[in-house]
């Protein structure tokens, strides 16, 4: 669902490379039939573009921000000092520190500019996307019962076959 004519999930990324961590949040939000875009935008590499993508984001209809990054982390942060838009941040794994030097960069943000944080990696993403889904079921039918759906499949896949065993 990639650059739809109206997303209201945005999902950034500092690189190329973070894209097979963020694409668990992609995947959750087409499971969900939730229009998202998804986007490079790096703090280091085009900070110019990142203040631009913050600042239009809420008059473009985006509800909710999806940042993964990885190493020093600063998209989500610095996204976030730049919207009133939930930012939901995402440390990808890192090959050096394995995601430890990410979740940090994104979790200790100062008092005053929150960022939500989530697991190193892909269920980070998975929980990210599923968060986004919350945050709009509250206003949204459609993604809540959306979302409900989802969630009574988890629970009937369990009750399916309880038996560790088998």
């Amino acid at each position: 669902m990639t650059k739809t004519a109206s997303p209201l999930v945005g999902i950034i990324m500092g690189s190329r490379s973070d894209w097979p961590t963020l694409e668990h949040a992609a995947k959750v939000l087409d499971e969900l039939s939730i229009p998202y875009e998804a986007e490079v935008v790096s703090a280091h590499r085009t900070p110019d573009r990142m203040f631009d993508y913050a600042a239009t984001a809420e008059s473009r209809g985006i509800r909710v921000i999806i940042a993964g990054a990885g190493g020093a982390a600063h998209l989500p942060g610095m996204v976030a000092a730049k919207t009133r838009i939930p930012v939901l941040g995402v440390p990808v794994q890192s090959h050096a520190l394995h995601g430890v030097d990410s979740l940090l960069s994104i979790v200790q943000m100062p008092g005053g500019v929150p960022v939500a944080t989530f697991a190193i990696g892909n269920s980070g993403a998975k929980n990210a996307a599923l968060f986004a889904a919350a945050i709009l079921a509250l206003t949204d039918a459609h993604i809540a019962e959306a979302l409900n759906t989802f969630r009574r499949s988890q629970t009937d896949i369990v009750l399916a076959n309880p038996d560790p065993r088998a």
